[in-house]
């Protein structure tokens, strides 16, 4: 109960309502006195902090990444030609325009990052270099630093890869971490909570890669012309999915078009830069394998399985039985710029742009043990014993004097061991007396591997 003298009259008020209006009262106050204050302290301490980060980084994070995710997403739906995409799609589904508007704006929310360079650069790239060291040897085949330090600061960046495995996000995230902070285009398996909420924050914007609506393209198209005219860093996979075969896959053309395609007149120049990776092992490739044979791309993961491999990992580590996955190897390859392509190649078309870079990572594509003796077993007609394998090894490799090979400390002998060794590990190679042989039922997975570096073998047909 409340009591007041003089001219006022007394109220009661039920004690809940009491509660709630203070509630209420508390929460304006904060609104308007507090959290503005409190946002700008850390927005301050923030942008203090991505000031000391840009120091360091050959490439600065640019403003446009650093932008409020609320900005960002009114940005877009206001935008001129999102307004003209949502009157299309109003008028071709008969529908009212503040309809398709909400429906832009569901698409603008969905696609929009919220990055955060403490959660990238604090977080996300430690975990990534921990976790690519712990699970396998790590190598850089190949990095000319001269060239790609020559790139024009002012220019956009995109790094080009081939898609080999869902770690091509770890390691990458990596070894470009002194360069600068990526920008990914992922798949609709990474919307789940709470594995959304870090993608966003590491800068990743989702797409749907199967969607034929237009009105989803035209506001995705927009989205990733504003951050490529931004300079934003981005990092693309042209297969548009995971290789199924293990070999290099035709380049889909959908990202890449809305990069090159309607730039400004006079505005920053692109560059791409391929970068080509490659595995003794990759974890999904019983599941790929499978789903290249059965001829469908759907192959949701399970996290039971994710739990199993984890748990296991963990168990051989405890028991002292833990072993790296052998060998996961990236090289980085020349620029390109896209102005310098224009001029040599006058009225190509973005077909032949995606061509060249498929050529082009093609060639950065490491050669590594496993791929090289699962190739050598595959050509080979009966059991070979180990010295039998490093001289058809040698007899390969000098097949592909251009190719980045990386062995062991330079011994073929070692690298066939080592290759042994975890091909019988997993069983897909047997030791018998007249030697080693591929097992029957392996030979796909076998395959896999051998097609990975298939392209560089001069007599090899794809």
């Amino acid at each position: 109960m409340l009591y007041s003298g003089g001219m006022f009259r007394t109220v009661e008020l039920p004690l809940w309502l009491l509660i709630l209006i203070l509630a209420f009262a508390a929460v304006t106050f904060a609104s308007h006195f507090l959290f503005p204050s409190v946002r700008w302290f850390f927005r301050r301490r923030m942008e203090r902090a991505v000031a000391r980060l840009n120091e360091r980084l050959e490439r600065p994070i640019q403003p446009f990444k650093l932008a409020r995710r609320f900005d960002m997403i009114q940005r877009l739906i206001y935008d001129p030609e999102v307004s003209k995409a949502i009157a299309d799609h109003a008028r071709a589904e008969g529908v009212p325009e503040n309809v398709a508007f909400e429906k832009a704006k569901r698409y603008a929310r969905e696609i929009v990052p919220s990055f955060s360079a403490s959660a990238y650069f604090g977080i996300a790239t430690r975990l990534a270099k921990w976790l690519s060291r712990s699970l396998y040897r790590v190598r850089l085949v190949r990095f000319d630093e001269a060239a790609l330090s020559a790139v024009d600061r002012e220019a956009t960046v995109i790094f080009v890869m081939n898609h080999r495995s869902n770690m091509d996000y770890v390691l990458i995230t990596w070894l470009a971490a002194e360069r600068s902070a990526l920008a990914y285009a992922v798949g609709e398996w990474a919307r789940v909570w709470p594995l959304s909420r870090l993608v966003r924050a590491m800068g990743a914007y989702f797409i749907r890669r199967r969607s034929r609506n237009d009105l989803y393209r035209r506001v995705l198209a927009r989205y990733v012309r504003m951050a490529t005219d931004a300079g934003v860093t981005q990092a693309v996979f042209p297969e548009g999915g995971l290789s199924l075969d293990g070999g290099l896959a035709p380049p889909r053309l959908g990202l890449l078009k809305y990069i090159v395609e309607d730039r400004p007149a006079g505005g920053p120049d692109v560059v791409f830069i391929p970068v080509a990776l490659n595995y003794d092992r990759v974890f999904e490739d019983r599941i790929l394998v499978a789903a290249a044979r059965s001829g469908r791309r759907r192959f949701p993961a399970r996290i039971s399985v994710v739990a199993r491999f984890v748990l296991r990992q963990i168990w051989l580590r405890i028991t002292g039985r833990y072993h790296r996955h052998g060998y996961a190897a990236a090289s980085f390859g020349a620029p390109l710029s896209l102005d310098a392509f224009d001029a040599d190649h006058p009225g190509a078309g973005v077909e032949d742009l995606g061509a060249e870079l498929m050529r082009r990572l093609g060639r950065e594509v490491p050669v590594l043990p496993v791929p090289l003796v699962a190739d050598v077993l595959l050509r080979a007609e009966g059991p070979l014993s180990r010295d039998d394998i490093a001289r058809r090894l040698r007899d390969l490799v000098a097949k592909m004097p251009q190719a980045h090979v990386h062995l062991p400390g330079g011994d073929m002998a070692y690298a066939v061991r080592f290759a042994l060794q975890i091909l019988s590990a997993r069983r897909i190679v047997r030791e018998t007396e007249a030697g080693f042989v591929l097992l029957d039922a392996e030979r796909d997975l076998a395959a896999y591997y051998a097609r990975s570096i298939a392209h560089l073998c001069g007599d090899r047909k794809e």
